[in-house]
């Protein structure tokens, strides 16, 4: 570099990028671009503890011609001082790479930073450390937030020199005294001892500015930056700031900062000439698989997939001759071993046949592994790829070498043992989970935002709910505020919201936290700091690399995904129901034929059903009525995001109500199975072989460009696939035909291989809920015990397969699901763990106890010998709302409104039973100090079940609008269960009743008006309605959650399905007031309470409206009296209840 240069250059070496999390706002890949339009020939990024960006940053810098610096701001403990403000954080050094042992050494600090942080509240190293780790490496003293620069301003000069020494003995002279100037107070006050030291012990000084962001401009954004970092407010005094000048100064900017220490810029050039570094990327490296047998990776393959093949085809019928799987076998294994992966299968079996053994349920295959034969062999798939006609080279292609990928299912419950056994099985250095980063989408961003300014809560909700919420394609701010008018209107009209708006968008897409990803693993041949630095998650055991998914296979990591399936769980859990009477399936050998399980898809009573679930779904199950697994793996592969219509096209060729076209003579074997639709990869494959002479690798290689839709490759393929088909005689106008056709499904076409695996998940879930309901209801609610809603579909789908569920009793029911057969009937046993605030660990304590001691006689039993610290005051009381102690003490109310007393009673017998004091007068005596209960009248009917509601989340063992039925039906109200049928018949108006349990509203995409779904509940059942824009503007205001409402409602059947449609919707009250109505209350003479009907009457009187009251009653065992009751009064389920439990009511009938 020329002499001039250096007298005007700059390097900055001290940027901060948004991996320095809510603290930096430059994106990694973008510091190169920006150090290349500022002229400066290189750049250093020293994030605080972390290296997250340090491969992405090398190689985009590299490429935007400006050479990287790898730096790390590692706070470091053990040295110096320490800053005396309260949000002040562990000080930080900056060391900057020199080499690659540099480069290690870093790693293995940045690494140690987390993973030996313990109880700390921030990573950090102590001074020891890097003492060990300090070659390849410059150190820069750290600044105002370093441990050297609080010394002098405290006065410390003696401590300040003593560890500027020591800093100086350990760097040599990879040591400089680093100099900032952003105008902050402590600057100066630090800067003259900091020079005299440097100059009196010839250390050289170097400049730097701590950059947080990009422009001057940006500073007030950081700033509400900061504060959501801190949780902190804009308006506060007292809190962490930083200047106006933290931004990616010039050159010239920089140099005349430093005018009068030219010497400390130039050093930041000597700096850069002496770092060069860049973070390498490696070929992927796999572990070694000791094959124990001495033979070789390539030849243990060999063996152990022909010992797999031999046993699979005694197993199955095979699909095909025998010495078509033996040619493909071979030929395969030729394939894995030249491109040098026998190691990487081997080490999948390895783990799936340990997971296997160890009774884990393992996924069918998912992706396209379960293309390879060589897989199933080594049973890392369940499917044989010749039944199914799966391609090979749509998993590995010989032609594209990349790295094979099997993605797993385990069952979420036990997925962590198998990473437990990879960690213990190749060492716990070498093994690791991969990081991941959450960002400040357009909704969040908006939030924080509003919080750090103060907004009013409702004013910024309000506007956060304008941003459309679409999870799988998110929509950014910017194109929020173009698609929203109400946003504009809102920035036009407020100038808080226009400062809202802005400072949002300049923070939209920064990191905010990091965590780790859900499936992904790696695993190394070496200890992985020698690769990538690691990171260690609070809420996980297993360390992540600090490179994320994108860049963790070009550091030459080789990732292995080991996803949780819930279905797996769910197969697993009822096997084992199943397993107790005897009926225990093995889900890989199901009969494949079996009929009734396609009667239940075609049915479309799939809820539960994997993949099968959703409405749309359903719908098309009926129209489509699967017959075969290759109809469903049809099904999964055209339910997806692409042309809806290629759907009715299949369905009307399979009914003959459409030809069948297979575009040429030579395709009708590819295209059979889907009546001459192109459905997925590999049908675009074997066209391209049999039509245009393609091998099975180009042919998926034109499979990913046609994905992809690059013109020019295109172009390119369009030319070679004519070329080809007219080698075999296929004229050149139909080819190209037939190439654009093809060339417009490839994009959506589905693969295969994925679609088989899963459609054989879903034929399992279904053949279970065909054929063992109870079992399939006990599993599927256990796994969605803490979901209430989930468990509300599963109850009314129970009730629709005649299912009995046994509410929740503690001397009956486990803590989990369960199922109970009595004879020849099974019913599900609802768990006492699904109750709301009572806890799962809790009632596993209950059964415990129960277990080992008999049932509980009386609710006092059950608080003498259970654990006050599981069973406290909230679960005792949610128990007794929903009932579960009903078979010891049927008055709900009392234990709940009591339940003080009780907790009380249960923690003083504890407190007995811990230091052992047997009272003098024995056992019997115990019981004597049982509270008395104070008698309280029961909740009657509604309130009753407004509590079992409350704490089950639906209602269980009774419905409020019972009573009401005989009033409901002479107003001609048809009930659910009754209005299906009807409306199948063609029957389309109806009133309804129900109480309304969901309401959610949504806008149109159209109009942006609001429209609702209803879900409405009446003694038979649930449904839900669609209030269209205009009829939910007139019964908004009675829709409201928990109101018992009567509604008009339209009809539509199609296809065996019934949507309904609110016209009007009135309070039940109306009914009630109907003069038409009265109640006869029939009375033993013996029994009856006159005080307490009159109590009860008379909290129901109405004024002018309601209904008559006759008490009817036999005197004398033969004279039959009736009185008429003066007043009108409210016949409304609460007055029903009430009388129902009042003393010497014998019945009520409707007069």
């Amino acid at each position: 570099m020329a002499e001039t240069a250096n007298s005007q250059g700059f390097v900055h070496l001290r940027v901060r990028s948004a991996y320095s999390l809510l603290e930096g706002a430059i994106k990694a890949g973008k510091i190169g671009k920006m150090a290349a339009d500022a002229g400066m020939p290189a750049v250093a990024v020293a994030d605080r503890a972390n290296l997250f960006g340090a491969l992405e940053f090398s190689q985009n810098t590299k490429d935007a011609g400006v050479q990287p610096i790898v730096a790390c701001a590692l706070p470091v403990l053990g040295i110096g001082g320490q800053m005396a403000e309260r949000w002040a954080k562990t000080p930080t050094v900056v060391l900057l790479v020199q080499n690659e042992q540099g480069w290690l050494n870093l790693c293995a600090l940045s690494s140690a930073a987390y993973l030996d942080a313990g109880e700390m509240s921030e990573p950090g190293v102590p001074w020891a450390q890097l003492v060990d780790k300090s070659e390849g490496l410059i150190l820069l003293s750290g600044g105002p937030d370093g441990p050297i620069d609080p010394l002098f301003v405290q006065n410390k000069r003696d401590d300040a020199h003593t560890s500027l020494a020591e800093m100086k003995r350990v760097f040599g002279d990879r040591f400089y005294v680093e100099l900032q100037r952003h105008g902050l107070p402590q600057e100066p006050a630090a800067e003259a001892g900091l020079v005299e030291w440097a100059y009196a012990n010839d250390v050289p000084l170097v400049a730097t500015n701590d950059v947080y962001y990009a422009k001057a401009a940006q500073a007030k954004s950081h700033d509400a930056l900061l504060c959501i970092s801190d949780g902190a407010f804009t308006g506060q005094e007292d809190r962490r700031r930083i200047t106006g000048e933290h931004w990616f100064k010039t050159a010239e900017a920089m140099r005349a900062l430093f005018a009068d220490l030219p010497e400390a810029c130039d050093s930041t050039i000597d700096i850069a000439r002496r770092c060069a570094f860049l973070v390498p990327t490696r070929a992927p490296i796999l572990p070694r698989f000791d094959t124990g047998a001495g033979r070789s990776e390539p030849d243990e393959l060999a063996h152990q997939a022909r010992e797999g093949l031999k046993a699979r085809l005694q197993q199955v019928t095979p699909a095909a001759p025998e010495e078509d799987y033996w040619k493909r076998l071979e030929w395969e294994v030729g394939i894995i071993q030249q491109m040098g992966f026998p190691g990487y299968f081997l080490i999948v079996a390895d783990f799936i046949k340990w997971a296997k053994l160890h009774g884990i349920p393992v996924g069918p295959g998912r992706g396209s592994g379960a293309g390879s034969l060589v897989a199933w062999s080594l049973t890392i798939t369940d499917l044989d790829p010749l039944r199914f006609g799966l391609l090979f080279e749509r998993f590995l292609n010989p032609e594209r070498v990349s790295m094979p990928d099997f993605d797993i299912d385990f069952c979420q419950e036990r997925r962590e043992e198998v990473i437990d056994y990879v960690q213990d099985h190749y060492g716990k250095d070498r093994v690791a989970q991969i990081i991941t980063f959450g960002t400040l989408q357009a909704r969040a961003v908006l939030r924080d935002v509003g919080r750090v300014l103060q907004m009013p809560l409702g004013q910024v909700d309000r506007l956060c709910k304008m941003v459309p919420n679409n999870p799988a394609n998110p929509v950014t701010l910017a194109q929020a505020i173009d698609l929203e008018p109400r946003l504009k209107e809102a920035r036009d009209a407020e100038p808080a919201v226009k400062t809202l708006l802005e400072t949002a968008l300049e923070l939209e897409g920064l990191y905010r936290n990091a965590s780790t990803h859900a499936a992904g693993i790696v695993i190394g041949d070496r200890p992985l700091t020698e690769l990538v630095p690691l990171y260690q998650d609070p809420r996980s055991t297993i360390p992540a690399s600090q490179f994320n998914m994108k860049w963790v296979e070009p550091a030459g990591l080789v990732k292995f995904d080991f996803l949780g399936l819930k279905t797996l769980t769910v197969l697993d859990r009822a096997r084992e129901y199943l397993e107790r009477r005897g009926a225990a399936p093995e889900w890989n050998l199901l009969p494949l034929d079996d009929p009734k399980t396609y009667e239940l898809m075609a049915s479309g009573q799939t809820v539960g059903v994997f993949q099968l679930e959703s409405q749309g779904m359903r719908d098309t199950l009926r129209k489509m009525r699967c017959g075969s697994i290759e109809e469903i793996t049809a099904l999964i592969s055209l339910y997806r995001p692409g042309p809806m219509e290629m759907i009715d096209t299949y369905i009307d060729r399979k009914f003959g109500r459409a030809e069948v076209d297979y575009l040429h003579p030579s395709l009708k074997e590819v295209l059979t199975e889907t009546y001459g639709v192109i459905i997925y990869q590999e049908q675009v494959m074997k066209i391209a072989q049999i039509l245009a002479g393609y091998s099975l690798g180009e042919a998926d290689l034109l499979r990913r460009a046609m994905g992809k839709k690059k013109k020019e490759e295109m172009d390119f393929q369009r030319l070679r696939f004519v070329k080809g088909a007219s080698e075999k005689s296929v004229p050149e106008a139909q080819s190209g035909s037939i190439f654009d056709l093809v060339a417009k499904f490839a994009g959506y076409g589905f693969n295969k291989s994925h679609a088989a695996a899963y459609a054989l998940i879903s034929f399992q879930t279904g053949w279970l809920k065909a054929n063992h309901p109870v079992e399939f209801f006990a599993a599927s609610m256990s796994l969605d015990l803490s979901n209430t809603d989930k468990l509300a579909v599963f109850y009314q789908d129970c009730r629709r397969f005649e299912v009995p569920v046994l509410a929740p009793d503690i001397n009956r029911s486990s803590a989990d699901f369960d199922v109970a057969w009595k004879d020849g009937q099974g019913s599900v046993l609802y768990a006492l763990g699904a109750i709301r605030n009572v806890g799962l660990e809790a009632m596993k304590h209950v059964v415990e106890v129960r277990e080992a001691g008999g049932p509980f006689a009386d609710i006092f039993d059950f608080l003498e010998r259970v654990d006050p610290k599981a069973v406290n005051k909230r679960a005792l009381e949610g128990l007794a709302k929903a009932g579960a102690f009903d078979s010891l003490n049927p008055n709900r109310r009392q234990l709940f409104e009591q339940a003080d007393t009780l907790i009380a009673y249960c923690q003083s017998v504890a407190a007995e039973r811990a230091s052992s004091q047997v009272s003098l007068f024995g056992a019997d005596q115990a019981g004597a100090a049982r509270p008395r209960l104070r008698s309280v009248e029961p909740w009657a009917g509604p309130d009753k079940l407004d509590q079992e509601l409350s704490a089950v989340g639906f209602y269980l063992s009774g419905h409020p609008l019972e009573d009401l039925t005989p009033a409901l039906k002479r107003k001609r109200v048809t009930f659910v269960a009754e209005a299906q049928g009807l409306a199948e018949a063609g029957h389309e108006a109806f009133l309804m009743a129900g109480v309304v349990r969901r309401r959610q509203e949504r806008a149109s995409a159209k109009s942006g008006e609001k429209f609702a779904f209803v879900t409405f509940s009446d003694p038979t059942g649930e449904f839900e309605c669609l209030f269209p824009p205009e009829q939910l503007r007139r019964c908004r205001d009675i829709l409201e959650v928990g109101t018992s409402v009567l509604v008009k409602v339209r009809a539509k059947s199609a296809d065996g399905e019934v949507r309904f449609f609110g016209d009007d919707a009135s309070r039940m009250e109306a009914l009630l007031d109907d003069t038409q109505i009265g109640l006869r209350v029939v009375l033993s003479a013996q029994s009856a309470d006159a005080e307490a009907l009159k109590a009860r009457l008379d909290r129901a009187r109405a004024q002018g409206k309601g209904g008559e009251v006759w008490l009817q009653t036999t005197l004398g065992g033969r004279t039959e009296i009736e009185i008429k009751l003066p007043g009108r009064y409210r016949l409304d389920a609460a007055l029903r209840g009430a009388l129902k439990s009042a003393p010497g009511v014998v019945i009520l009938e409707d007069a």
